[in-house]
C-alpha cells in the first residue's frame, strides 16, 4: 500500500492503462474497472474513463464538478495504490492458458478483499469536541489489472499476473450526510490481514479448479510448477533485489517505491499470444528436468491428501506463535497467522477459522484505541502471579544492616547501595541507565553484603552479560540465568543468600517468575538491577519493567551518566534515558551528530569515517536496526579495510550458520522447513544427541526427513519444537584483521568454551578455512574449524546485539529503509555505546525524529486489561490498589464495562 502524495504522480504512473487505443491494440493490460459503493453511489461505477480518474485525482466531483471533498490542499494524499500479485507459479499457469480461469479467480480474491477494506474505512471526526474516527463502509477505487511484469530494458516481458487497485481519498459520511477525506491510518497497518486474506481466497479457488498448492515462506506455489522455471520467469524481481541490495533498501514500501522508479517502459506491439509463444520458448530452452517428464517441465500434480486440518488447529498454531514473544498481541494480526496456517488446507475456510478464533475462551479481547487487541487468560494469570510473589516478600526479611555503612560511593550510587543494605524486601530493584556505574555500585553493594556475612550469587540472562561482561569486571563466577534454573545445587546454595541478576531488563514473565520461586523457597533476596529503556528480551514479558510499575517494587535510580565524556553526549544520552527523545534528538543536531547522506548510496560516508576512526586506533562500532542493513554495511566496510590495507587479502570461506529464529509452532510446521537447513538439537532425544547438527533432506506432508553429519537420517520430531533450533547455511567470507563475533554457546577444536556475544580478531586463516582468532582483552587464542558455523563478522550489529558494548566511538546507520524498525529504545541503546563520539546517518531527519519517538515498550497483559485513565501513573496506581485487596473480592470494576470494551464474556476480573 503505497501512499500517493500527487495528483499528478498518479495520473502519470496510470497514464498508460488510462489510454484507450492500448486496449485494442496490446492485450498485456485488461482495461480498467472503477469499483467502490462510493462509486456506485456518485454513478461512475464500471470502466475506467479517464476524465473521471483525473477529476478524483484533483479533488473534483466528477458528476457536479465541484470540489469532492471540504479541503483541498496543495500537498493533499491523492490515494492509495494497493498492489495484488499472484505468486510466480500461478502467474507462469495462467500465462501459458488457454482460458481465463486463473484471471477469474484471482480478480474474484481482489474484489472481496477490496470490499473488506472498504467495510474498514474510516474517516476523521473533529466537530464540537469529539476527536475520533467514524466507521463510513464506502471507497472508490479504480482497478488496472495486467498480466505481465515490467520488461527489462532488451527483453520481453515476463509473465506476472497482478493488479492495482488506486483507493482515491474519498468516503461517504453517513451521519454527516458529505463526502469527506478518507482515514488509511487502520487500513496501512493492517496490510498484513488483508494480504493473507487474498492469498486464502486465491488458493481455496485455485484448489477448487484441480490445482495443488503448497504454502511459501511468503505466499503459496503451486506444485507442478519447478522452481527452476519459477527462477527463470522473475528476472524483474531479481533485478529489483540488485537495485535494492545496493543501496541497502529492506523495507517493504521502499522496495515497491523502489520497483516503480526502475520500471522499463512497457513494451508496445507484442500480444498475449506473442507473448506466450516465447514463454513456451524459454521453458523449452531449460531442457529436460530429472522428473522423466521430458520437455513437459510444466505438469499437473496430482491432488494429495494434506491430512487433518481443522479450523481449531490453525487458531491453536496463532495463539502458540502470536504469545510465544508478546503478552499482547493485535486480533487482526493473529487472524493473520491462522489465515496463513490454513492455506493449501480448501476444507477450512477463512470464514470457519474466523468463527473458532472469535469462540475461543483462552483469548480476552479488549477494544482499544479503535482497534482489538488480545491477549490470553494464561499470559494474564503468569504475570499476576509474578506480581503477586514479589508482593509478597515485600517487608518480610530483616535489613542487612540496621544503619547504612560508610559507602565510598557518591550521590545516587551510594543512594542505590544503601538502599539495597537496609531494605526489608525480598526484592529490590536497581535502574541504571546506560553508562550510568551499574557495575561500579554493584561491586561496592556486593563487597559490603558479603561483610554483612552473606553470600552473593551473580548472575545474568545472557552468556555474553555473564561470562563476558561481568567476568571481566571482577564477578569471576557469574553464571546464566539458565543455569542457575537447572542447577538444583546452586540453587540450595542460595538458603538465606543474596541473589544478583544484572540485565534483569532481558529478563521475560517465565524466567522473572523462576527466580522469585527459588528465591522465596530459599528465603533469599533477590536485588534485579537494569534498565527498562533498553531492549527487553526476545520472550514474552517486560518482567523488570513490570514488577516496577505494576508490583509497585520500590526502585533506586542512578540516572547520571559517566561512560560519556564530552558534556553536549553525556547531556544527550541522559535525556533519552529518560524518555525525552525530542531533546535529546535536539542536542545530538546542535553538535553535528546527525549526518545528512544521500539515498542512493547510502554507506559511503559512514564506511570512511569508519575506517578512518579505527586507523587512528581507536575502538569503534556500527549500529543498526535491521541485520539486511547491517550486511549492506558490513560488506562496504570490509571493501574499503581492503583498499586501505586493513585487512588480508587472502580470505578464505567458511560456514556460517544464521538463526531464522522460529517460533515453537513456526518450528512445529513441516511447511516451514526446505532442503539444506541445518537443525541443531539443544536437548537429548531418542536417537539424537544435544548439540548433534542435522541437515534437512526433504519436508513434505508425512513430514521432515533429516539426516546427520555421519550420513544417517532420521524423522525430525516436530512435536518436541522447543529441543531444536533452525538455520540457514550460507558462506562468511574471512580474513587477517577481521572483526568477528560468536553467535551461539560452543567450543572450539581444543574444547576450550566460546560464549554467545563475544568479540575476537582474526590473526590466521588457512587454506583449508581453519581461522586462528584471538581475544583483543585477554590474549587468549582459539581455533576454529570451517564448519564452526555460529560466526559473523563485528562490525554492524543490531542495536539488540550491542548492548552491554562500548566502544571509544559509535557509528550508526539509519536510513529511512530502517524506519521500521526504529523506536525510543532502539535509538537510546545505539546512541549510547560510545565514550568519545557519535555519529548518525540518515537521509530523513525529520522521519527518524519522529520514529525514535515512539516508545517501544511492549504492553503487558495486566496493563491491557486495567488500563482505563491516560496517565500512566494513575494506570499503575490503579492496578496496584487492585491487588492489593482479598483475593476474596470478585467484584468488577466499574471502569472496565466502559471503556476499553472487554469482548470476552468469559473474562473473569479475579484471574
Amino acid at each position: 500500500m503505497i501512499q500517493s502524495n500527487s495528483a499528478g504522480h498518479a495520473k502519470a504512473y496510470f497514464a498508460e492503462a488510462l489510454n484507450k487505443e492500448d486496449y485494442y491494440l496490446d492485450d498485456q493490460e485488461l482495461r480498467g474497472r472503477m469499483q467502490g459503493r462510493l462509486a456506485e453511489r456518485l454513478g461512475i461505477d464500471g470502466p475506467v474513463n479517464k476524465e473521471v480518474f483525473h477529476h478524483l485525482c484533483d479533488n473534483i466531483n466528477p458528476v457536479t464538478g465541484q470540489s469532492l471533498t471540504p479541503n483541498t490542499r496543495e500537498n493533499r494524499i491523492t490515494g492509495y495504490d494497493i498492489s495484488f500479485s499472484c505468486p510466480k507459479s500461478v502467474s507462469i499457469l495462467h500465462g501459458l492458458s488457454n482460458d481465463d480461469h486463473i484471471l477469474t479467480a484471482f480478480q474474484e480474491s481482489v474484489r472481496q478483499t477490496m470490499q473488506d477494506i472498504e467495510r474498514d474505512s474510516k474517516t476523521r471526526v473533529r466537530k464540537n469536541g469529539v476527536y475520533n474516527d467514524r466507521d463510513t463502509g464506502e471507497l472508490i477505487w479504480s482497478e488496472f489489472v495486467h498480466q505481465t511484469a515490467r520488461p527489462l530494458d532488451g527483453s520481453l516481458p515476463d509473465p506476472q499476473l497482478h493488479a492495482h487497485c488506486f483507493v482515491h481519498n474519498a468516503t461517504w459520511d453517513e451521519a454527516e450526510q458529505k463526502i469527506k477525506a478518507a482515514r488509511f491510518t487502520d487500513t496501512k497497518r493492517d496490510m498484513p490481514y488483508y494480504q493473507e486474506m487474498f492469498f486464502k481466497r486465491l488458493s481455496d479457488k485455485l484448489m477448487d479448479g484441480g490445482y495443488q498448492v503448497r504454502r511459501t515462506d511468503k505466499s503459496f506455489e503451486i506444485d507442478g510448477v519447478p522452481q527452476r522455471v519459477i527462477d527463470l520467469f522473475s528476472k524483474r524481481s531479481e533485478e529489483i533485489n540488485r537495485v535494492a541490495k545496493e543501496k541497502g533498501i529492506s523495507d517493504p514500501d521502499e522496495l515497491s517505491e523502489l520497483g516503480a522508479r526502475t520500471r522499463a517502459r512497457k513494451q508496445k506491439g507484442h500480444s498475449m499470444a506473442e507473448l506466450k509463444a516465447n514463454w513456451r520458448q524459454q521453458i523449452d530452452a531449460l531442457g529436460p528436468d530429472d522428473s522423466g517428464e521430458g520437455k513437459r517441465i510444466v505438469r499437473h500434480a496430482f491432488v494429495l491428501d494434506k491430512g487433518a486440518l481443522t479450523p481449531q488447529i490453525c487458531v491453536d498454531h496463532a495463539i502458540g506463535h502470536g504469545f510465544e514473544r508478546a503478552s499482547v498481541q493485535s486480533e487482526r494480526r493473529l487472524l493473520a497467522s491462522a489465515y496463513r496456517h490454513s492455506i493449501g488446507h480448501q476444507s477450512v475456510s477463512l470464514e470457519q477459522v474466523t468463527t473458532a478464533f472469535q469462540a475461543d475462551n483462552r483469548l480476552v479481547h479488549v477494544e482499544e484505541k479503535g482497534r482489538i487487541v488480545c491477549t490470553t487468560k494464561q499470559v494474564l494469570s503468569e504475570e499476576q502471579g509474578m506480581v503477586n510473589l514479589a508482593r509478597q516478600g515485600q517487608g518480610k526479611l530483616k535489613p542487612l544492616y540496621d544503619k547504612a555503612p560508610d559507602v565510598k560511593l557518591d550521590g545516587q550510587q551510594a543512594d542505590a547501595v544503601r538502599h539495597v543494605l537496609t531494605t526489608p524486601h525480598r526484592v529490590s530493584i536497581i535502574r541504571g541507565a546506560a553508562g550510568s556505574g551499574k557495575t561500579t555500585l554493584m561491586k561496592e553493594a556486593v563487597d559490603l553484603i558479603e561483610k554483612s556475612g552473606k553470600t552473593v550469587t551473580v548472575v545474568a540472562p545472557t552468556a555474553q552479560a555473564s561470562r563476558g561482561v561481568l567476568r571481566e569486571e571482577g564477578f569471576s563466577e557469574a553464571q546464566t540465568v539458565a543455569q542457575l534454573l537447572a542447577d538444583p545445587k546452586m540453587q540450595q546454595g542460595l538458603q538465606g543468600q543474596v541473589l544478583w541478576c544484572d540485565e534483569a531488563g532481558l529478563l521475560g514473565t517465565k524466567d522473572m517468575t523462576a527466580l522469585l520461586e527459588i528465591t522465596t523457597r530459599q528465603n533469599a533476596r533477590l536485588i534485579l538491577g537494569g534498565d527498562t529503556r533498553q531492549h527487553s528480551g526476545v520472550v514474552r514479558g517486560d518482567a523488570l519493567r513490570i514488577l516496577n510499575t505494576v508490583a509497585g517494587i520500590k526502585t533506586a535510580e542512578v540516572s547520571r551518566i559517566y561512560r560519556q565524556r564530552g558534556e553536549d553526549y553525556r547531556s544527550a544520552v541522559e535525556d533519552l534515558s529518560k524518555g525525552d527523545v525530542a531533546k535529546g534528538f535536539e542536542t545530538l543536531d546542535r553538535m553535528g551528530a546527525i549526518e545528512t547522506i544521500d539515498p542512493l548510496r547510502p554507506n559511503d560516508q559512514l564506511v570512511n569515517d569508519y575506517v578512518d576512526t579505527i586507523r587512528k586506533g581507536k575502538s569503534a562500532l556500527i549500529v543498526s536496526p535491521t541485520h539486511k542493513q547491517a550486511d549492506s554495511v558490513t560488506d562496504a566496510v570490509r571493501q574499503k579495510m581492503q583498499e586501505r590495507g586493513l585487512l588480508s587479502k587472502k580470505e578464505v570461506s567458511a560456514t556460517r550458520l544464521n538463526n531464522l529464529n522460529l517460533t515453537e509452532a513456526e518450528r512445529s510446521d513441516w511447511r516451514n522447513f526446505q532442503a539444506g537447513q541445518v537443525i541443531l538439537f539443544n536437548q537429548n532425544l531418542p536417537g539424537i544427541k544435544r548439540g548433534s547438527r542435522w541437515t534437512v533432506e526433504r519436508s513434505t506432508e508425512q513430514g521432515v526427513t533429516m539426516q546427520n553429519e555421519q550420513g544417517q537420517s532420521a524423522p525430525l520430531p516436530t512435536v518436541k519444537s522447543s529441543h531444536y533450533d533452525v538455520y540457514h547455511k550460507s558462506d562468511i567470507s574471512l580474513a587477517k584483521g577481521d572483526s568477528v563475533r560468536i553467535t551461539r554457546n560452543g567450543f572450539d577444536q581444543d574444547k576450550t568454551r566460546l560464549d554467545n556475544g563475544q568479540t575476537m580478531d582474526v590473526v590466521k586463516v588457512s587454506k583449508q578455512g581453519d581461522v586462528l582468532l584471538r581475544n583483543a582483552l585477554s590474549k587468549v587464542e582459539y581455533r576454529l574449524d570451517k564448519e564452526f558455523g555460529h560466526i559473523a563478522h563485528n562490525y554492524c550489529v543490531t542495536s539488540h546485539a550491542s548492548q552491554g558494548k562500548t566502544t571509544d566511538e559509535v557509528f550508526i546507520s539509519l536510513p529511512a529503509s530502517t524506519f521500521a524498525a526504529t523506536n525510543a529504545k532502539q535509538f537510546y541503546v545505539s546512541v549510547s555505546r560510545g565514550r568519545d563520539r557519535v555519529r548518525i546517518y540518515t537521509d530523513d531527519k525529520e522521519q527518524l525524529l519522529v520514529n525514535a519517538s515512539e516508545m517501544g515498550d511492549r504492553q503487558s497483559a495486566i496493563e491491557l486489561v486495567s488500563r482505563k485513565y491516560k496517565s500512566t501513573d494513575l494506570v499503575q496506581q490503579r492496578i496496584r490498589d487492585d491487588l492489593n485487596r482479598s483475593p476474596a473480592v470478585k467484584e468488577k470494576p466499574k471502569e472496565v464495562s466502559k471503556k476499553p470494551r472487554l469482548k470476552d464474556r468469559n473474562y473473569e476480573p479475579g484471574l
